[in-house]
């Protein structure tokens, strides 16, 4: 396939860029080494670690007493950002911190084994109960959501803006760099009659190229190519130039989106997150979605970047290299097309079998009860053939095992559209659990460690590599594979 052979050439292109930048393979210094060298990476934790990243502080989801509170409701969550920013931290040598850890982020990173839609419909839902690994008292829920997958040749014509920070602080190798890289790699799996524009910003915001078709793929390259970083940064005019562009040029019934790619330090004129947040809610009301990319460390402001991309119907994504890129733009690119907006899942849970239940994860995504039949209540979005996990830790009430409860979704075709229901009894625990399940929990156990939750119980490395080690026959593009071995370096570190 086109996109396997470009995971290849992207590795290939890795290997000669470091080769050129001082021969770090024949030296005999280590991928990871060689690759943190030329990115400009810090040379030890001490260094940065993440200093300087901003990221919301998370208080963890307690335990909820089914009697007081038998209904749990809250919004999906598409991003992967979380899980790329610890693998970079890793490969640089250190753990990230505790507050950089959104383990829904770590759950949706990855592809699951879900069944596709049937029946014309738009998304799938599916659920499976099994033993807690980490509290062998316990039970663990996972539910899993699919969109629907479209055909390449049905895919809606897409009106793309990219808009770019070329600020000074963009400058490293592993920022600007690997973006205006990755933003040509994309360029070969759009359609002619796409279009794209690029809008810039440092101290000020510039129109680098109107919108123009893909079939002048010469001239986009050419703009993307020349784009340098200087200055201080000024976003907020630039992301409202962007919206501008893309109101102007709107696709009824196409894939309107503005591909933000920064370290999300806005420094100059309007740097307020709500100021922000309500300039992308405003468009993303009218059908223009929101992809938020960040770069690089000791100045990525993680908090305002995944606040707006919450609020832009869109997703955050970290890039942390050439094949991070590739994963977001070549081979997951179908996401960019939404199936299902304003997605809700709920759980009601039986007193007669939950005693009580924690969701693990999705703290920012909590909804109140009320709001899951709210058709305007806004929530986030999936994209074609895009899994979402979601997982929760259940004290059973003793005796006899039954159904937890049940599981129901909410989602638009369409923004402002009536949702459409969905809903299924959770089955009972099974003697047996799939392989979707163990790597679940893998994620989980290594995002609870990660964060010294105080609910994670026996979980710690050893219990996540054991789980992830069970999980590998469904291994899209290999990335659960490097997952293993990310965790196997996590233990040289620790």
């Amino acid at each position: 396939m086109k996109a396997d052979r470009y995971f290849l050439y992207a590795a290939l292109a890795v290997l000669f860029v470091s080769c050129a930048k001082g021969d770090y393979f024949m030296k005999g210094m280590p991928y990871m080494e060689a690759a943190a060298d030329m990115n400009g990476m810090p040379a030890s934790p001490e260094e940065s670690a993440g200093e300087g990243d901003r990221f919301d502080a998370i208080v963890e989801n307690d335990f909820i007493r089914t009697a007081d509170q038998p209904v749990s409701t809250f919004s999906v969550d598409a991003d992967g950002a979380s899980y790329a920013y610890m693998r970079r931290c890793i490969e640089s040598g250190w753990l990230p911190s505790g507050g950089a850890v959104r383990i829904e982020e770590y759950l949706n990173y990855f592809t699951f084994d879900y069944p596709d839609p049937e029946d014309g419909s738009d998304v799938a839902i599916n659920a499976e109960v099994g033993p807690c690994p980490w509290n062998t008292q316990n039970k663990l829920l996972r539910l899993g959501i699919k969109g629907k997958s479209i055909p390449e040749d049905k895919v809606p014509q897409a009106n793309f803006v990219f808009l770019i920070d070329v600020s000074g602080s963009m400058s490293s190798n592993d920022k600007l760099p690997v973006l205006k890289q990755g933003l040509q790699i994309m360029l070969d799996y759009m359609r002619p009659d796409d279009r794209v524009a690029v809008v810039t910003y440092a101290s000020g915001e510039k129109l680098v190229l109107d919108s123009t078709p893909v079939s002048e793929k010469g001239k986009i390259v050419a703009a993307i190519k020349d784009l340098q970083a200087s200055g201080s940064t000024a976003g907020a005019r630039a992301m409202q130039l962007a919206y501008d562009i893309a109101t102007r040029n709107f696709i009824q019934g196409g894939n309107n989106r503005v591909i933000m790619g920064t370290d999300g330090d806005f420094n100059v004129g309007v740097t307020s997150t709500d100021a922000l947040v309500e300039m992308v809610e405003n468009y993303a009301g009218r059908g223009i979605y929101l992809t938020v990319c960040g770069f690089g460390m000791g100045n990525l402001n993680d908090s305002m970047m995944e606040s707006i991309s919450n609020s832009g119907n869109g997703t955050y994504e970290y890039i942390d290299s050439e094949l991070e890129m590739t994963k977001v733009f070549v081979n997951e690119r179908s996401r960019f097309v939404a199936v299902a907006n304003d997605c809700k899942a709920q759980v009601t849970f039986d007193p007669e079998t939950v005693e009580s239940y924690r969701l693990i994860g999705y703290e920012n995504r909590v909804m109140s009860s009320e709001d899951f039949e709210n058709d305007r209540k806004d929530a986030a979005e999936i994209g074609s053939g895009q899994t979402i996990t979601a997982l929760y830790e259940i004290v059973p009430v003793s005796g006899p095992a039954g159904s937890p409860g049940k599981f129901a979704f909410r989602y638009k075709k369409a923004l402002g559209d009536q949702s459409i229901p969905l809903e299924m009894d959770i089955p009972q625990a099974g003697e047996t659990v799939s392989e979707s399940f163990d790597f679940a929990a893998s994620l989980a156990a290594w995002g609870m460690t990660l964060r010294e939750s105080k609910y994670r119980g026996t979980a710690n490395l050893e219990m996540a590599i054991e789980l992830a080690r069970k999980s590998l026959s469904f291994d899209p593009y290999g990335l659960r594979a490097q997952h293993l071995k990310l965790l196997e370096k996590a233990r040289e570190i620790k």
